[in-house]
């Protein structure tokens, strides 16, 4: 078995500042990307929509596309 098939991925409530665990894993994906962002380099996500970002260029990516930047 690949280490990729090992992989779950998390279920996480993005709070301002943190987040709360919901379902337990190693990683979320990236709302813009698809990319796998493992919890331990998880720096970038949005409470108010709910995501995660890989990058900041990514997290500012998505906020143009939607209109908030």
């Amino acid at each position: 078995m690949t280490e990729a098939r090992n992989r779950v991925e998390a279920q996480l409530v993005y709070e301002s500042g943190d987040y709360q665990v919901v379902k337990p894993g190693d990683h979320v994906r990236c709302a813009v990307t698809g990319q796998h962002v493992s919890l331990d380099k998880l720096n970038y996500w949005s409470a108010e929509l709910q995501e995660a970002y890989a990058t900041p260029d990514d997290m500012i990516a998505r906020l143009r596309e939607l209109k908030r930047l």
